[in-house]
């Protein structure tokens, strides 16, 4: 009675406590929209330092294996620090398979694409900075360099095609599909890119990423067929995406046989 003539009511002052303790559950701006362009961005930087160190230092009679060991582990690593803040994408060919299957937001894709191919750039440029000039210029950067005839372009364009769908798929199913995500994504991302590599290095180079590419081709000014490295893993995203919505997705992916 006291309480009512105050003007107060016990379900009242629940409604209130409930509203701000909603509102300070809400990530802040900060962490939604700029932290994760950030994560990305180091992320890249970081995966790509370290695959285009590994491809300009390659100790002789080690093959592929270095970079493979190199790549793989670098992404692997990054995911598992970075990416409870961003996804852990660091490769425009994930961001567009991850927003086409609907766990990005489309405001995200843009900034996501431009955090990436900024840290290949960073990336690729310490690599640079740090690499012995002539085994820099003998590798090329680390820039993408299989392809040195039109004859090659459809073997390398395929191989990029498969490769980056096994890898997209690894993303998709062990990291964003509600019925298979697994905490052992990080390591499954990265053994899928040193198997890629592995076995796919000596068709295409195994880039599987456009950020990738894009970084030492700048750097190093190598451009030769550099489209092939943007075409093979964006429709790969494509027809993982297809894969996942259409077919092998959980109930709340599927459009359709819900």
């Amino acid at each position: 009675m006291a309480a009512a003539e105050r003007g107060h009511s016990p379900a009242k002052e629940v409604m209130v406590g409930i509203d701000i303790k909603s509102k300070s559950l809400q990530p802040h701006w900060y962490e939604r929209y700029v932290q994760p362009c950030v994560a990305e961005l180091l992320g890249s930087a970081l995966f790509i330092f370290i695959g285009c160190l590994s491809v300009v230092e390659d100790a002789e009679g080690t093959g592929r294996l270095q970079p493979a060991l190199a790549h793989g582990l670098a992404l692997g690593l990054t995911i598992a620090i970075l990416g409870d803040i961003s996804g852990g994408h660091f490769n425009p060919a994930v961001s567009l398979a991850v927003w086409l299957v609907g766990e990005l937001n489309i405001m995200m894709l843009i900034p996501y694409w431009v955090s990436q191919l900024c840290g290949g750039m960073i990336g690729a440029g310490l690599a640079k900075a740090v690499a012995a000039s002539e085994r820099y210029v003998n590798a090329s950067g680390g820039a993408f360099s299989s392809i040195t005839a039109d004859e090659q372009i459809l073997s390398v364009l395929v191989g990029e095609i498969v490769m980056t769908t096994f890898l997209v798929l690894a993303v998709c199913m062990g990291a964003v599909n509600g019925k298979t995500k697994t905490p052992l994504a990080p390591f499954c991302i990265g053994l899928t890119v040193t198997v890629d590599i592995l076995a796919g290095g000596g068709v295409s180079g195994a880039c599987m990423n456009p950020a990738r590419a894009f970084g030492p081709a700048l750097v190093a000014n190598y451009w030769d067929y550099h489209w092939v490295y943007w075409v093979g893993p964006m429709v790969a995203a494509l027809l993982v995406s297809v894969l996942v919505r259409l077919l092998i997705g959980d109930r709340t992916t599927r459009l359709l046989l819900k």
